[in-house]
């Protein structure tokens, strides 16, 4: 089973991905670890991205597509993969094309009102457990270790906001182009539990 994950900032990719990876034994694949690993191994390709992180600048459409190809050839995608964070961009999407035929387009749907409140109510602490402003009953402290907790800058409404904005212009004509294919798949996740979710796509992921 060849998959892509769609989804904003904290609908629940990560979640049903982990899932979905489990139960059909394939490997679930974010740009962000490839770039890592790649990074970490000192591979031509790794110093190449590095090369324009370290300038603050975006790894161009032809490094990024490069660093995937070659992870897709790896022996644990022979049986199918997830992909999360690839493609971004139509050009992505084409060169996609020309090395793996995709079985499905699972694109997570979320209110953008509801994930504004799901990340701005995310609280840390310094010992590394998370929590929600939603499920928490008194002072905002570390049931764990005590610690007063605390939200990072990326998850402040504003912030979320703006994240929001710029997926939504990015991927836009990404759904466009797998809907039009016959690839895309909806997911509600509005309101939905993780387990919820898990059972619909398992349930479309059946029919295909």
């Amino acid at each position: 089973m060849k998959l892509i994950f769609l989804g904003a900032p904290g609908a629940g990719k990560g979640s049903q991905a982990t899932l979905i990876k489990e139960a059909y034994s394939i490997p679930h694949i974010s740009t962000g670890d490839i770039f890592r690993a790649n990074i970490k191994g000192g591979t031509e390709l790794g110093k190449l991205a590095k090369s324009y992180i370290d300038r603050g600048e975006l790894v161009p459409d032809s490094v990024v597509i490069d660093i995937v190809k070659d992870r897709l050839l790896q022996e644990d995608c022979k049986n199918g993969f997830i992909l999360d964070g690839f493609p971004r961009t139509v050009v992505q999407a084409d060169a996609l094309e020309e090395v793996a035929a995709i079985d499905a387009v699972i694109n997570l749907v979320v209110e953008n009102a509801v994930i504004i409140r799901r990340i701005a109510g995310r609280r840390m602490c310094s010992c590394g457990e998370s929590y929600n402003t939603a499920t928490l009953t008194g002072p905002e402290i570390c049931l764990k270790c005590g610690g007063t907790l605390y939200q990072r800058a990326d998850d402040k409404e504003e912030t979320v906001k703006n994240r929001l904005a710029v997926y939504d212009k990015e991927t836009a004509p990404l759904i466009e182009y797998y809907r039009a294919k016959g690839l895309l798949i909806d997911i509600d996740c509005n309101n939905r539990t993780i387990s919820e979710t898990d059972k619909d796509i398992r349930k479309l992921l059946e029919s295909i």
